[in-house]
């Protein structure tokens, strides 16, 4: 299949806006615990749609990864847990640097070592990357790539520089920059493990087209494999919630009792915060709400479809970036940036959207704007420099 990087941007802008849209059904759950439906969507996110979803569009699934070596399967696998780790570990660094910084600082080396160390690797970062003209309009894409979420980082400290006196000390009270850095660096290359688990399930993608699969759709098979890894993660930990918050009777509870602790998310964590897709500050030091004296009901079957929306809205995200990433020639590496840069403009956007830059003042309004347009054109940059790669004679 020739590479047609034009389409391969708008791919992976589809896959930021599903990643940047995916946590607005959650918002609408009513009267559960963050950990229960965390793993109910996540049930849909990472178990059933890949697995639906590969099962329709590929050849012989069961056959390829049945056929496929098992050191492929452990490294898929381990990158998935690790990548799930990330994601965890993301809320302490909110926790420690505030919203902004830390994200700031997560997301830019997020970016950069899911981008980088494949080709690194692979040792084809010399010779087909830093030596070529295309490689190095890429990397200079990459590198814009890092301006912008530095400055719609900028923007974020602008606004809780805005936020009233009680906000601002609620949001670093508990600031500790060693600390924090220490915990960002671990969460951005514990994240960028997705992208190496999706370098690892290449074998996998062999398989899959020799059985006789569109090369659009190869990157699915792996991505059962690498979201098996991220299920372990969270299940663990929204398992121990549940037993340490007591909240495991939420799955099935139509109604909750006279007297009953649950933590009603009705005003869940912004946008922004989940980025990643990790649990916040508030989840990572989650405690029951306050007591309920009344017998009420829990809209059961709505929560669960929310649930599901959220879920498959969340796994569109991949499924779309391996779409985009089989468009990108010999730069697929690139999509990692281009997948940052999308979820970072559509998840602000949709902060903006739903009013939570409301009053954040005319200079972070500004910088927000920058910081955007800078993203935007980093994506167009690096479409551009995997153009330059599919020309006649490139170099």
């Amino acid at each position: 299949m020739t590479p047609n990087p034009a389409l391969g941007v708008v791919y992976h802008w589809l896959g930021g806006l599903a990643s940047g849209s995916f946590y607005v059904p959650y918002r609408f759950v009513r009267r559960w615990s963050w950990e229960t439906y965390w793993l109910v969507g996540g049930i849909f996110s990472w178990i059933i749609a890949p697995w639906l979803i590969a099962f329709f569009l590929t050849r012989s699934l069961g056959a390829v990864l049945a056929a496929t070596p098992g050191k492929t399967i452990f490294w898929c696998y381990f990158f998935g847990l690790l990548w799930g780790i990330g994601g965890l570990t993301f809320g302490l660094t909110m926790r420690y640097l505030g919203l902004s910084l830390g994200m700031a600082i997560v997301m830019g080396l997020c970016a950069t070592f899911g981008t980088l160390m494949p080709p690194i690797f692979s040792g084809t970062f010399v010779s087909q990357v830093v030596e070529t003209t295309s490689g190095r309009v890429i990397l200079t894409g990459i590198a814009i790539c890092l301006v912008g979420i530095a400055i719609a980082g900028l923007a974020g400290v602008y606004k809780e520089r805005a936020m009233p006196p009680e906000e601002q000390k609620k949001a670093i009270e508990e600031f500790d920059l060693k600390k924090g850095f220490v915990i960002a660096v671990i969460s951005g290359i514990m994240s960028a493990c997705f992208a190496y688990g999706l370098a690892a399930g290449d074998p996998i993608k062999a398989l899959t087209i020799q059985h006789g699969t569109p090369v659009l759709w190869q990157g699915l098979p792996v991505l059962i494999v690498v979201l098996l890894g991220g299920f372990t993660t969270n299940f663990i930990w929204t398992v121990s919630l549940n037993i340490r918050n007591r909240s495991g009777h939420e799955y099935l509870s139509s109604e909750l009792p006279v007297v009953v602790t649950f933590k009603d998310p009705g005003g869940p964590q912004p946008i922004e915060d989940t980025a990643l897709n990790g649990p916040t500050t508030s989840v990572l030091t989650h405690t029951p709400a306050a007591l309920m004296r009344e017998t009420v009901q829990v809209p059961l079957l709505r929560n669960y479809l929310l649930c599901a929306l959220a879920g498959v809205t969340w796994y569109m995200q991949f499924f779309f970036y391996t779409m985009g990433e089989t468009q990108m020639g010999a730069y697929k590496f690139s999509s990692w940036t281009l997948h940052m840069a999308s979820i970072v403009i559509f998840s602000t956007l949709w902060g903006v959207g739903l009013k939570e830059w409301k009053g954040a003042g005319r200079t972070a309004i500004r910088l927000l704007i920058t910081g955007l347009a800078v993203l935007l054109g980093s994506t167009l940059i690096i479409g551009y420099g995997n153009y330059l790669a599919t020309l006649p004679g490139a170099h």
